[in-house]
């Protein structure tokens, strides 16, 4: 029952983000994404090449669907479903890899949750402003389009995982 109603949550939230994209771009400073939290908030025991194969088919989804550049949201979030373990380590420790347990604020904390989130959130940014600008615009805009869009998608990410916990999660 929570699988459904993860998954569940998780089309709506891809829903949600193709209105973001297509509705919510106010300014060239701030690009709104809640796919790297969605990524991060996949269960652990789904299998890494199920997670790349979805994470690539949700990328695909948001830029055939809306912001028309056709792989930009892909290539931007396959390295954050690769490296998704790998910052769940680093961050909550290897006993939840290991056990196959899904993080919890509740469990691990605000702080550890806020710092996941900023991790992935800024791996996907770097990549994804790296590859829209494509060497095109100044150094000083693309940082300050990051750090923007840094602290608005961690704010919005911090109130989707609210979303797509479980109730024993939250």
């Amino acid at each position: 029952m929570k699988r459904n109603k993860f998954w569940k949550a998780y089309v709506l939230l891809l829903i949600a983000q193709l209105i973001i994209s297509n509705y919510f771009r106010f300014t060239p400073f701030v690009m709104l994404s809640i796919l790297p939290v969605m990524i991060l908030c996949v269960p652990v025991r789904v299998n890494r090449f199920v997670l790349l194969l979805l994470t690539f088919a949700s990328g695909l989804l948001i830029d055939w669907l809306s912001e028309g550049l056709l792989g930009l949201n892909a290539l931007a979030l396959v390295p954050v479903a690769y490296a998704r373990n790998s910052v769940l380590r680093v961050v909550f420790g290897n006993e939840l890899i290991a056990r196959k347990e899904d993080f919890t604020v509740n469990s691990n904390g605000l702080a550890s949750v806020t710092m996941a989130i900023v991790m992935v959130q800024a791996l996907f940014l770097i990549i994804y402003i790296w590859v829209d600008s494509a060497g095109t615009r100044t150094f000083l805009f693309n940082f300050g389009q990051f750090m923007a869009s840094l602290v608005v998608g961690v704010l919005v990410s911090l109130l989707t995982l609210n979303v797509l916990a479980t109730e024993t999660q939250r």
